[in-house]
Formats: C-alpha cells, sequence, structure tokens
C-alpha cells in the first residue's frame, strides 16, 4: 500500500523519528529508547515511512540502520515554499502597516 508523504508527517511520533534519524542513522532499537511506547510501535512508525520513501533502510551486519531520504523531504520542502512566499508577504505588508502607524503615531 502507498501512502501519501503528508499523511506520514501529519503524525508526531513520526515527525519526531524524522528528526532523530536526520543528524545520523539509527537501528530501530535505537530510536525506540528515545520514545515512551513499544518497539513494536515504532517498527510500524517505521514502516510507513518507509512505504513514503522517506526514510530507507540499510542493512549493516545483523543491524539494520534507518536513515532520512533527503529528497523526499525535499518534496515537501518544495510544496511548501510556495506558502512560505505567500506568508512572507504578508509578513511584509503588516510590518509596512505597523511602520506606517507607528510613524504616524510619532507625529502627533
Amino acid at each position: 500500500m502507498r501512502r501519501d508523504i503528508f499523511q506520514a508527517i501529519a503524525d508526531p511520533t513520526r515527525r519526531a523519528i524524522i528528526t532523530l534519524i536526520a543528524l545520523q542513522a539509527m537501528t530501530p532499537n535505537a530510536i525506540a529508547d528515545n520514545f515512551n511506547s513499544t518497539r513494536q510501535a515504532v517498527s510500524k512508525h517505521l514502516k510507513i515511512l518507509t512505504e513514503c520513501q522517506l526514510v530507507k533502510q540499510e542493512q549493516q551486519g545483523r543491524e539494520i540502520y534507518y536513515s532520512l531520504e533527503v529528497d523526499k523531504i525535499k518534496e515537501v520542502d518544495k510544496w511548501i515554499e510556495q506558502f512560505r512566499k505567500i506568508w512572507e508577504t504578508k509578513f511584509d505588508q503588516l510590518d509596512n502597516l505597523l511602520a506606517t502607524i507607528k510613524k504616524t503615531e510619532n507625529e502627533k
């Protein structure tokens, strides 16, 4: 079953997992140590993130390490970028309005 990236990152635990493995690859046990949940629950989250191709697995000896799939995260960032530009424009307009109000008040 192919899942939606945004559905995957909507869950706070999965976002926390992404944050954890962004800096270094980790085993499922190492990831689970950071949460107050079972190893099985963390594995389910990892499965969903893997299905969405947000994380990748790499076998190293007897251990499986999970790491961030940076290109997929870039897709999310690209989608958000369109809104970032809108927000920045709105904030600039608000800054200009506040500066005008302050200038007007200082002239009184």
